[in-house]
């Protein structure tokens, strides 16, 4: 719930404060994601923590369908894509079983508490053939490089989001670097949803990262609970 309000509160200037603290990469980087996912013109891509539109724009640029999903109404309300948007949990997706073509999603899983079970989820929905492409933040490996980017997202960065937006949530940011796992283990956690050939590659020098991989095999039951079942996407 903590997080579903800073986000809120950084809805109407996410677009700036982005562009400002990657130096305008975020731009490039969402299209080498779409580049990456590798699929037809006319796929059904679900966008997930869709934020303000950025994904569902490239995506319909692509001349795909894009669905955005997003769990706060500040960030929906700010949208800028023509997608149609849900509001939904990312851990109970209101859509069938293979009912996606693919997924996408930029920064975000560093927010959610049971990565596990969101990308789990993803292998649900996304149909067996289906492609899903992640675009996160990562660290250099390169001394030099980790030593400015550290500096630039744990000093600088909080100064610019509290004097454009919300302190506290770009604050956090930084801090939430922590809760992303390492890159084998986050392959690990894609391949154990279902998805095989993950590949991983990294951006500007590794300060981001695309992990990109395809659904193999039956996709699992919809969970006890029944989320996911008979739901319909809607119809962009």
């Amino acid at each position: 719930m903590m997080v579903e309000h800073m986000f809120d509160s950084i809805s109407g200037r996410y677009d700036l404060v982005n562009r400002l603290i990657t130096f305008g990469l975020d731009i490039r980087w969402r299209r080498s994601c779409v580049s990456a996912l590798g699929l037809p013109a006319g796929s059904v891509v679900i966008d997930l923590a869709c934020g303000t539109g950025d994904f569902c724009r490239v995506l319909a640029r692509r001349a795909m369908r894009p669905l955005g999903v997003d769990f706060s109404a500040g960030m929906l309300a700010a949208h800028k894509s023509p997608a149609p948007l849900v509001r939904a949990d990312a851990l109970t997706l209101p859509l069938r079983d293979a009912s996606m073509d693919g997924a996408t999603s930029g920064f975000a899983l560093r927010n959610f508490s049971d990565l596990a079970a969101v990308i789990g989820e993803l292998g649900r929905v996304v149909r067996p053939g289906g492609r899903i492409a992640l675009l996160e933040v990562s660290t250099p490996r390169s001394k030099l490089l980790r030593l400015g980017h550290s500096v630039w997202f744990n000093r600088c960065v909080p100064v610019i989001g509290s004097a454009l937006s919300n302190g506290d949530a770009y604050r956090y940011l930084p801090r939430s670097v922590a809760y992303l796992p390492g890159a084998r283990e986050l392959a690990g956690l894609v391949r154990d949803a279902g998805f095989s050939g993950v590949q991983r590659r990294e951006l500007a020098g590794g300060v981001a990262q695309i992990i990109t991989a395809t659904r193999c095999g039956i996709p699992p039951s919809a969970h006890a609970n029944g989320a996911g079942a008979g739901a319909s996407f809607p119809q962009p």
